[in-house]
């Protein structure tokens, strides 16, 4: 049997319409059209020579930490996402730093990707 999910009100301030996600269709719709493509937001083949594959290469475990027991360990399963760190790449391009520099970048898994884009993300999944 299927699981039904709740309804809620779009997260969209001022917008009564209900939804079982964070937005209606309209405002999904029109979040993803200002927030560009992928290679609009400056991931393009430079990006994946320059900056993906040497941070995957470099980190092929994934370098977040959990804490077990008490202590700090490494999530350690394989990375899948060369993540921007500690700056994300707007910072960085704004600060007039490369962002395909592979300093700049961490190999993380996709989960540990997801729950830190969700935390540190301007208007992340979180906030």
């Amino acid at each position: 049997m299927a699981r039904r999910r709740a309804l809620t009100v779009c997260s969209f301030d001022g917008c009564p319409l209900l939804t079982t996600s964070g937005r209606c269709p309209q405002h999904r719709q029109a979040a993803e059209q200002q927030r560009g493509s992928a290679r609009q937001r400056g991931y393009d083949h430079e990006h994946e020579v320059r900056f993906r594959r040497p941070v995957l290469q470099r980190d092929p475990a994934c370098v977040c930490t959990e804490q077990v027991h008490g202590h700090a360990a490494p999530c350690g399963a394989p990375s899948r996402h060369a993540d921007h760190h500690p700056h994300d790449r707007r910072a960085l391009v704004a600060s007039g730093r490369d962002p395909n520099d592979p300093q700049y970048g961490r190999g993380l898994c996709g989960p540990c990707h997801s729950r830190h884009t969700a935390i540190e993300q301007p208007g992340g999944w979180n906030r």
